[in-house]
């Protein structure tokens, strides 16, 4: 009897589902020849009667300052300059700056100058991908936030082509099967990684897995689950694009493991102003008792800025090499709102907290001219970024001619701070200990021998130029375009 009951029931259940599955393609279809419609009324044909190609790129912090942003640019100018016909699109949610304001900070920061109109198209909803909207469950919130936001932009603006540049890849099926698009991707580091899982499966505590998780089985597991639900999510989403960009090795293995989508999945190195900083002149240093430690990365807190105070507070208290050394920290940086001010602020109390104030400046949105003056002067580029995924401000440090001491993980590991043509091109760390002692080490060198590995990295960082940038970003995105 029980066992009719459960058929009774299930046959029904069955004949629902299935009218509710096809009542859900319907409905989407119907969606899809809606805005197929809206974007012939939105579009209109230019010169001899064609309409031009429209190349939409999602970048929501189009005009931060970040190494994302030179990524943006310089793969519109690249566009701009091969493809006559293709009318690049911005969707943005910088609503307190206007376009021709957006286009001057791209040159005024990166030296890209855009020859071409830009459409922007300027979206509302922006706050729905900030990550203080969600206290817990950030990743996913986030993400559904992102498929508002991306239906936001796809009723304003439906392109022939859709880039998603920032790394909001739960957008992708909806700019492909609504939208009717071409899509493809630049991640610049992957929203979930294996590394991430194993943080959580092994319990450490880091900025993205506080300790009241780590000290508890209970709720390690549940986040663990959590973890892997949304790993599942964001490899079916991801596996909807037609090109996937990566911009390092790190990503690249990251990407593979969990998109499958090897067959159009390609490395490109991020452009990275390296001829501004080889322009540089590589002297041999002047003093040899006045030393600058320099660290260029925005003040997020990924970027592990209280690894490098801490570091350098151990230097000066235990490796003075038996010399009067006079030794100054130069925290460069970019801050993006009021949760980075207060960072910022932190950050100078536990200099205060470590007694090394004197000894350590805070350099933040400064310009261009006056980054490359520190540069110039530096002995040692400073970067404790763990799993940085590539590391545009390692490439800039080792143009720049400093001796460059990174993290011993992600991008500087496996792309950057590599022997290039068998020789030394600078140093990687892991914690406070290897940090301060490599730095002493790096100090103890001769003049020369520094004179030697900055050389070296400088020789070795043309792999990461403009021009290797467009020809590898040309060749990755010319399936969407044929």
């Amino acid at each position: 009897a029980c066992f009719r009951l459960l058929c009774s029931l299930l046959i029904p259940a069955l004949f629902l589902s299935g009218i509710l599955c096809v009542c859900l393609v319907v409905l989407l279809w119907g969606i899809r020849l809606w805005i197929q419609q809206r974007k012939k009324q939105l579009t209109s044909a230019g010169k001899e009667g064609k309409r031009p190609l429209l190349v939409a790129f999602f970048h929501p912090y189009c005009n931060a300052g970040g190494g994302g942003e030179r990524v943006l640019w310089c793969a519109i100018r690249t566009l701009q300059k091969k493809y006559r016909n293709v009318t690049c699109v911005v969707y943005t949610g910088d609503r307190d700056a206007t376009g021709e304001e957006i286009v001057e900070g791209a040159f005024r920061r990166f030296n890209i100058k855009i020859t071409h109109p830009v459409k922007f198209v300027f979206l509302e909803k922006r706050y729905l991908v900030e990550a203080s909207l969600y206290p817990h469950f950030t990743l996913l919130g986030q993400s559904l936030g992102s498929v508002f936001l991306g239906w936001e932009a796809l009723l304003k603006c439906v392109p022939d082509i859709y880039i998603d540049s920032m790394g909001y890849a739960f957008t992708l099926p909806l700019f492909k099967y609504l939208g009717g698009c071409r899509v493809g991707c630049y991640v610049h580091y992957p929203t979930i990684s294996t590394d991430m899982l194993s943080v959580v499966r092994n319990q450490d505590t880091r900025f993205n897995n506080a300790a009241f998780i780590t000290n508890n089985p209970l709720f390690s597991k549940f986040k663990l689950v959590y973890y892997y639900f949304f790993a599942f999510m964001y490899g079916l989403v991801g596996s909807c694009s037609d090109v996937v960009m990566v911009n390092s090795s790190w990503t690249l293995n990251h990407i593979l493991s969990l998109w499958r989508a090897g067959a159009c999945t390609s490395v490109v190195y991020p452009p990275c102003d390296v001829q501004t900083f080889l322009d540089i002149p590589l002297e041999e240093e002047k003093s040899t008792t006045e030393y600058a430690i320099v660290s260029v990365s925005q003040f997020r807190p990924e970027k592990d800025h209280p690894l490098q105070i801490r570091a350098f507070a151990k230097l000066l208290k235990e490796k003075r090499l038996g010399q009067q050394l006079s030794l100054k920290l130069i925290l460069i940086g970019g801050c993006r709102n009021q949760q980075d001010e207060e960072r910022v602020h932190n950050l100078k109390g536990l200099c205060e907290e470590l007694g090394v104030s004197n000894e350590v400046t805070f350099r933040i949105n400064i310009p261009f001219e006056e980054l490359k003056r520190h540069l110039a002067e530096a002995t040692i580029g400073l970067h404790t970024m763990w799993n940085e995924h590539f590391g545009i401000g390692v490439v800039e440090c080792m143009a720049a001619g400093t001796v460059i001491l990174a993290h011993h993980s992600g991008g500087p590991k496996l792309d950057i701070v590599v022997p290039y043509e068998g020789h030394i091109t600078g140093f990687l760390a892991e914690d406070e200990d290897s940090y301060a002692e490599t730095m002493a080490y790096i100090l103890s060198l001769s003049p020369e021998k520094r004179l030697e590995i900055r050389e070296n990295a400088r020789r070795s960082v043309h792999r990461f130029s403009d021009q290797r940038f467009e020809d590898t970003f040309l060749l990755s995105v010319e399936p969407l375009l044929k």
